[in-house]
């Protein structure tokens, strides 16, 4: 398990499988292999969800966005 969180802020978000952060590591782009954290904007996250992203990962990045265009999230191990 791991935990996500809003990168600007640092406000927990909820607890992600390895599953969900593995569907990250496939469909985002990685600076380097320590690469924690992601650049999600609403073309994005539409794209991730036709790709099948998970029904918790959808609702918490959605949850965090609210009425903004974009967010950067991180993830640490639980």
């Amino acid at each position: 398990m791991f935990k996500l969180y809003d990168k600007e802020t640092g406000k927990y978000l909820g607890q992600i499988s390895d599953d969900e952060v593995q569907f990250l590591r496939d469909y985002m782009e990685e600076e380097s292999m320590t690469d924690v954290d992601y650049y999600i904007n609403k073309t994005i996250f539409n794209l991730l969800k036709e790709k099948g992203m998970s029904e918790n990962l959808t609702k918490l990045i959605q949850q965090a966005m609210g009425n903004k265009d974009e967010i950067e999230i991180r993830y640490e191990k639980a």
